[in-house]
């Protein structure tokens, strides 16, 4: 086919071909994106030439044997971080996005600047007694020993980070948030949007 041919023949496909990046291929790239986003979760890091392994978390850690304790990185019953990632396509254009107000620290990273209140401390309590399998102060227990406000030997990296919460003496805190970036550019992603494109230009052509 000589380029006189080929011009011809673009002239003749360019209804099907603009619909096509108008409206078709927005909606397949948004799709190809969720799903390669989503899938950073179920490897634990994020693809970008190659996998990029997230840091483990401090429930990880732990060493704990509950359910919760098993899940990866970012990850959880609810999934509310994984589920909410979406894809809203337009003309020749699709933003993907993850409106959660915490995917951003989660994404990049960064410091948590905030007031220790008495309800924080509260929480923190009762997540250090829910992480640790203890009772609190006063509650019926088999268990023996010093009481639950005390160092243990079973507290972990989890139930020392609840434990330091509650009994801090700062009125201010600061809480630092590893990167654990699940969306963004990939060249992985950027490789397969093309080759999906081509395909469908050369479906098109080839009628």
């Amino acid at each position: 086919m000589d380029i006189k041919n080929f011009t011809e023949l673009i002239k003749a496909k360019q209804k099907e071909l603009d619909s096509l990046m108008r409206r078709r291929l927005p909606v397949i790239a948004g799709r190809m994106a969720k799903d390669h986003f989503q899938d950073n979760f179920r490897k634990g890091g994020y693809v970008d030439g190659g996998l990029h392994p997230w840091k483990n978390s401090k429930r990880q850690e732990s060493g704990g044997t509950r359910a919760s304790d098993n899940y990866g990185p970012l990850l959880s019953s609810r999934n509310h971080l994984f589920s909410s990632i979406k894809y809203v396509p337009g003309d020749y254009r699709v933003v993907v996005s993850n409106e959660l107000r915490y995917a951003p620290i989660h994404n990049w990273g960064g410091t948590i600047n905030t007031t220790v209140t008495p309800q924080m401390r509260r929480f923190a309590w009762a997540m250090y007694y829910k992480a640790s399998g203890k009772r609190k102060k006063g509650s019926t227990s088999k268990r023996k020993g010093k009481n639950s406000g005390n160092t243990s030997q079973a507290d972990n990296p989890r139930t020392a980070f609840w434990r330091n919460l509650a009994l801090t003496k700062k009125s201010q805190l600061s809480i630092h948030i590893p990167q654990r970036q699940f969306i963004g550019d990939s060249k992985e992603l950027r490789r397969d949007i093309n080759q999906r494109t081509e395909d469908e230009i050369r479906k098109i052509l080839n009628k």
